[in-house]
């Protein structure tokens, strides 16, 4: 592959493209006046998925199942993976749910950059993981293509702003993975919160209460991540933008979400679902402007780096965001999680004269007074595997970014309330619980989402006091930037922005 990648996807072809489509040449085998009458009126929509050992199987469900869609390609770095998937797709199968999965024949591709050479390709849908996902968005857009990025859209704040550039310069329609903004339920509570029903909100909390086990950890011997990659995984493709000496551990595949160098915790793993409601909730379509976060792997025994047990609160002026991640069961030996005003994965929206609570797919969000009386019940009854892609397909085909229920600003700054919190525990230390009480005794809610997180590590046989949590500086923001200002900025800042490993670099100008 040419050095183009380095410094983002070729221009020139892009703009090369654009006047072809525009005085109407003929393009691809195609005479278009622009790209919205070609992917609009002429034939289906030609998508591949990007990384589907996990996630992606659902993208690629989903693509089966839509009409005027047409599965085209598949690409991931795993050989093995990639092989079976195209195996898999050129038969037709039942669904789960839904309409019967139509048989595909697909181009198979182990790099993305020869998938995004290819013209045949209208769009593409992205379920890497993190550390490709903001790269892979902007080659996508440059290459013409309309991309459907899963969650978190970013792997640090400042690439997902320029994920929304890039959306924004090459007029693509960019969805966000946060399908939960396609749920008729939590459109209709989140919306009826909005409109002040129960007052003013005070606090929107996120919940993220989900068991995590202990990583299971490489022999001793084993020094380097490399070293237990899969023989058919192309390791180079697979770390992309993030370097090669990373820590061993068992498992090559998912546990890499609780790395710093390719994911982002269980905050913004499943917690950025719910942290995306929350400041939904909110109607703000910024970042906080302070933020800090408590926490740590108290009670786990293992080399990963993000927090099992952790607490983040954001301060907006006018409202808090408070949000919580719990890896520990209820109590020992018991598989159940605990739950907050009967939520464990998802949401509490505090308001004047009341709450909503509602789970992590928004199929039981209800409205309730202080005295826990219920109000108004919300639910849901649409199909979740694929409304929120064909939101997407609806919006490629109108051209319009105002059809996206999840428009990439709004993955971007909920990806990026996730990347802020991680930024102040990293720079966090570790710190006795009387003295963290001391330190936020003037923000009720913090102590008191504080003494919750205590009393469960309590319960969970974590002594606290020797098994220290770390305590996160405050940090603030400069919303209009999005770098951090005042006290420790120069450390965080560090944090907003990765090393990128060449050519895998995401450019600064897109």
């Amino acid at each position: 592959m040419t050095n183009r990648y380095s410094r983002g996807y070729s221009r020139r072809r892009f703009l090369k493209t654009s006047a072809a489509m525009g005085t109407g040449i003929a393009v691809a085998g195609m005479t278009a006046r622009s790209y919205a009458d070609v992917v609009g009126s002429i034939g289906d929509i030609r998508i591949a998925t990007v990384g589907f050992h996990g996630r992606g199987q659902n993208h690629i469900q989903a693509w089966r199942q839509i009409d005027g869609v047409r599965l085209s390609g598949l690409c991931d770095a795993d050989e093995k993976v990639l092989h079976r998937g195209v195996e898999d797709v050129a038969k037709e199968k039942k669904a789960k749910k839904g309409p019967t999965l139509r048989a595909a024949k697909v181009d198979a591709f182990t790099d993305v950059r020869k998938l995004l050479d290819d013209k045949s390709i209208d769009a593409i849908s992205i379920a890497t993981p993190n550390h490709w996902h903001a790269l892979i968005t902007v080659w996508g857009c440059q290459a013409g293509k309309d991309v459907y990025c899963e969650k978190p859209v970013s792997h640090n704040v400042w690439e997902g702003r320029k994920s929304v550039e890039a959306a924004r310069k090459y007029n693509r329609i960019v969805q966000t993975g946060t399908q939960s903004r396609s749920m008729p339920a939590v459109r209709e509570a989140l919306e009826w919160v909005k409109a002040g029903n129960i007052g003013k909100i005070k606090i929107a909390r996120g919940l993220c209460y989900k068991r995590r086990p202990d990583v299971e950890m490489a022999p001793p011997e084993v020094k380097s991540l490399r070293e237990v990659a899969p023989p058919e995984v192309n390791y180079d493709l697979w770390c992309g933008p993030s370097p090669l000496d990373q820590k061993p551990r068992k498992s090559f595949h998912y546990d890499w979400h609780w790395y710093w160098p390719t994911g982002n915790g269980d905050i913004g793993n499943q917690g950025i679902h719910e942290m995306d409601k929350a400041r939904w909730a909110t109607g703000k379509n910024t970042l906080a402007y302070k933020v800090m976060s408590i926490g740590g792997r108290m009670g786990y025994h293992d080399n990963a780096d993000s927090a099992a047990t952790q607490m983040a609160v954001f301060d907006y002026g006018d409202m808090l965001l408070i949000f919580e991640v719990r890896g520990l069961p209820s109590k020992p030996g018991n598989p159940n999680m605990d739950k907050f005003r009967g939520a464990s994965v998802g949401n509490v929206i505090e308001c004047e004269g009341g709450y909503v609570s509602g789970g992590a797919t928004g199929s039981a969000w209800t409205a309730y007074d202080w005295k826990d009386k219920p109000i108004k019940k919300f639910s849901d009854k649409a199909d979740e595997s694929t409304v929120h892609f064909a939101n997407f397909i609806k919006a490629v085909q109108s051209r319009k970014v105002e059809d996206l229920h999840a428009d990439i600003l709004e993955g971007h700054l909920s990806s990026a309330l996730c990347h802020m919190a991680n930024v102040s525990l990293r720079l966090g230390e570790k710190a006795k619980p009387g003295e963290i009480r001391d330190r936020i005794k003037g923000d009720k809610a913090a102590l008191e989402t504080f003494n919750r997180m205590a009393e469960h590590l309590k319960i969970n046989d974590v002594d606290i006091e020797k098994d220290e949590a770390k305590l996160g500086p405050m940090l603030a923001m400069d919303v209009k930037t999005e770098k951090f200002t005042g006290e420790h900025a120069d450390d965080a800042n560090k944090l907003v922005k990765d090393n990128y490993r060449s050519p895998y670099v995401v450019p600064d100008e897109v």
